[in-house]
């Protein structure tokens, strides 16, 4: 199963890369249209926008998984592989998964609302898809749970057979002596 989610993570940070050339694009189309062609496009605009927050909101899980979120590592940097598990371990279970609970469970009403009322742009010629773009709202903590507790899983493990291994060394040693 880990190594299922692990292959989905990776396949969503694919499909992100792409949608950040693909914005890359929106916006030079935008600023030539605007500036030298003397027209613009709101909802060109706002699929900006719409991709800015899906590349950011997506890509927090393939971030996790890389071990791409910033970190004060002053102490952490000098930590062994052990102490780094535990580290990660013990911040996973105890700061990230609540805080995807509460940021999933905070977020539904919200999302909800704008799915019932099918929420458009604000702005005339706009994209008539908010909802979808709240939707990520949703999305977001869930890929994000679901891999951190792929890494809580994966840092348990390591811990446990960090323990186990020295246990044997401790044992081996006292067997050797005798």
């Amino acid at each position: 199963m880990i190594n299922v989610i692990d292959k989905f993570t990776d396949l969503l940070g694919k499909i992100i890369s792409w949608l950040t050339v693909v914005m890359l694009l929106n916006v030079l189309i935008v600023v030539v249209a605007r500036y030298f062609l003397g027209f613009g496009s709101i909802a060109l605009q706002e699929s900006v926008t719409y991709l800015h927050c899906a590349v950011f909101m997506l890509g927090l899980s393939y971030t996790l998984k890389h071990d791409g979120h910033v970190r004060v590592d002053i102490l952490y940097r000098n930590y062994s592989n052990k102490n780094k598990a535990m580290v990660n371990f013990l911040g996973g279970l105890f700061f990230l998964v609540p805080l995807s609970i509460l940021l999933f469970i905070t977020s539904w009403d919200y999302v909800l609302a704008s799915w019932s009322i099918r929420e458009t742009s604000a702005e005339n010629n706009g994209l008539p898809f908010v909802y979808l773009l709240k939707s990520l709202m949703l999305v977001m903590p869930l890929t994000l749970l679901i891999q951190g507790l792929v890494e809580i899983l994966r840092n348990g493990v390591f811990i446990f057979k960090s323990l186990v291994s020295a246990q044997d060394s401790t044992k081996s040693t006292k067997e050797s002596t005798m």
